[in-house]
């Protein structure tokens, strides 16, 4: 399993690394779209052609095209609001373990009030206050930002508690009375020393949380609080897509659906081997 998962993931970064030469057409640019070429199916169905190899939307849209743009806008989002997290939660995980008292109580008792309520409420929460204090003309372009710092901060609590922990477990280790006999200042035995040494689970849970925060963004997306349908992500053609169903067009679902869920078991596959690895 594990050499086709990382070769489901290496597909899906190429992919979306190279989505814009790869895509047959530029699904943001609505001035080249045509509504008569709407809900067009893929071309192994009765009355599909190589023009939309995996169908069209209603907007006329070739789907793979979709995929390939929204895809990398997916991860994109999903990157950047797993880098916040990380440094958020790794600092404070870092700072919480090696001062211990009142630091660490009042890190950690910030961290528990924050896990008591779902990830994904956080992210509606400060979602739905940036859009509070945003003027309605430039949500559309601040939508980006705003999802990666929802995403973010419902997520850097779980690298806070795993860094933390890890850091404990390190601070008992005699580097550490040694590094203290020797006269080095804390910050460098904390940065320096016991960091590197606590990374391991962090870098495991880098791999889970990778595929969560693109779940989250997707899910957002659905809900109709992520990106404009004229920048649509996964989880936006998955909500557009949902529209169609009753027409019978089940490829404008079925396509991005499958081009999320894939990319997301092979994480979990791999975050799992790194888990048992330890």
């Amino acid at each position: 399993m594990r050499p086709l998962a990382w070769t489901v993931l290496a597909s899906a970064a190429l992919a979306a690394l190279l989505g814009p030469l790869l895509a047959p057409q530029d699904p943001f640019d609505m001035a080249s779209l045509d509504l008569m070429d709407s809900l067009q199916p893929p071309f192994f169905l009765p009355g599909g052609h190589l023009r939309f190899l995996l169908g069209s939307d209603g907007q006329g849209r070739d789907v793979l095209s979709a995929i390939l743009y929204g895809g990398r806008l997916s991860f994109l989002i999903g990157m950047l609001a797993v880098a916040l997290a990380v440094l958020i939660g790794a600092p404070a995980g870092l700072a919480a373990g090696y001062a211990g008292g009142w630091a660490d109580a009042a890190l950690m008792r910030l961290a528990d009030s924050q896990l008591a309520f779902p990830g994904l409420l956080v992210a509606l929460l400060a979602d739905g206050v940036a859009r509070a204090l945003l003027p309605r003309d430039r949500l559309a372009s601040a939508a980006l930002p705003v999802l990666v710092v929802a995403i973010g901060l419902s997520r850097w609590p779980h690298f806070a508690r795993v860094v933390r922990g890890a850091v404990q477990g390190e601070m008992a280790r005699p580097y550490v009375e040694a590094a203290r006999l020797l006269g080095l200042p804390g910050s460098r035995i904390a940065l320096a020393h016991v960091l590197p040494n606590a990374i391991a689970p962090a870098l495991v849970l880098l791999r889970l949380s990778l595929g969560l925060a693109v779940l989250d963004e997707a899910t957002l997306s659905f809900l109709g609080v992520g990106l404009p349908p004229t920048r649509p992500s996964l989880g936006t053609l998955i909500r557009l897509g949902r529209e169609q169903l009753l027409s019978g067009a089940w490829w404008v679902i079925l396509f991005p659906a499958l081009a999320l869920a894939l990319p997301l078991i092979a994480a979990n596959v791999l975050a799992d081997d790194g888990r048992r690895g330890q």
